[in-house]
């Protein structure tokens, strides 16, 4: 329960600041909290936008500054995530709130609680970020099988029988990709008591959003996101039909009378914007056999 807290006013307070990008970024987070062996693997997935909702009321879309490389540097953002989870731990401590496992009693005790602490704070953490390779489309399509499924679906269950349950799990450490897919088998109470680790308590929430993304903003503050785009888009337009349909050409800059055309114009990626061959054709020279 700390670990979201801590990573939304991490990764807030970085877009808040204008060295990194002056904006209020919005993203949203998916708890997942099972292995394929249904052992518990808590963890979270987030979403984070690639540039944020200006701070002033201007409402401009903010741009990364280091727009293609990276949204915030994660060597810096890892160091503001310790600090913030570790304040947040203590504060959870010290206010009754932290439940501690039965091998972690000891902890009981506010000077082993501290040295605790002071070892985790000498320990280097890591924060993973990185831009979809696939696209943003197959990432929120990957998060997408965590935001309503249970620990296990029906076709992973492979027999019922003599009080044990066998089930099929993916082995992500098999270097043999023919071998990947196994199977385990688990007395029936223990595969229940599996599963039960993972259904979570009464009004908690799965999914969490955060910055221009909360509940009660995102519908205004996308709809302002949406109308810069749009005007963004119909500018970009409007520029691009002025720019390339001057059919009298542009004044020649050496001489002042000649008109230059342009016949292939592309952009920097490469892809074509004009190509008039009209052009080309017409002035094409005679042929020389003839």
């Amino acid at each position: 329960m700390l670990i979201q807290p801590t990573q939304k006013t991490a990764r807030l307070t970085f877009g808040n600041d204008p060295r990194w990008l002056g904006a209020l970024i919005g993203f949203y987070g998916i708890l997942h909290t099972w292995s394929q062996t249904l052992w518990p693997h808590a963890h979270t997935h987030f979403i984070v936008t690639a540039g944020g909702l200006s701070l002033t009321v201007d409402g401009k879309w903010i741009e990364p500054k280091h727009k293609g490389k990276f949204l915030f540097p994660v060597k810096a953002l890892s160091i503001v995530f310790r600090r913030k989870f570790i304040e947040g731990l203590k504060n959870a401590y010290y206010n009754g709130e932290l439940v501690l496992p039965d091998n972690l009693k000891e902890l009981d005790d506010p000077g082993q609680f501290e040295r605790w602490i002071d070892w985790l704070v000498s320990t280097n953490w890591v924060v993973h970020s990185k831009p979809p390779f696939a696209g943003a489309e197959e990432v929120v399509r990957y998060i997408g099988r965590y935001t309503h499924r249970v620990a296990i679906s029906n076709h992973r269950i492979i027999s019922i029988s003599d009080g044990k349950v066998r089930f099929s799990y993916k082995d992500n450490k098999e270097k043999d990709k023919l071998k990947i897919w196994k199977e385990m088998e688990l007395p029936a109470d223990q595969f229940i008591e599996r599963f039960l680790w993972h259904v979570l308590p009464k009004q908690y929430h799965r999914i969490r959003h955060f910055g221009f993304l909360t509940n009660n903003k995102k519908d205004a503050n996308l709809e302002i996101i949406r109308n810069f785009f749009s005007l963004t888009t119909q500018a970009d337009a409007l520029f691009e039909e002025t720019r390339f349909e001057d059919t009298d050409g542009l004044a020649c800059p050496q001489c002042g009378k000649g008109r230059l055309k342009s016949y292939l114009v592309t952009d920097k990626y490469g892809r074509i914007l004009k190509l008039d061959n009209s052009e080309f054709i017409r002035h094409k020279p005679p042929d020389a056999t003839s």
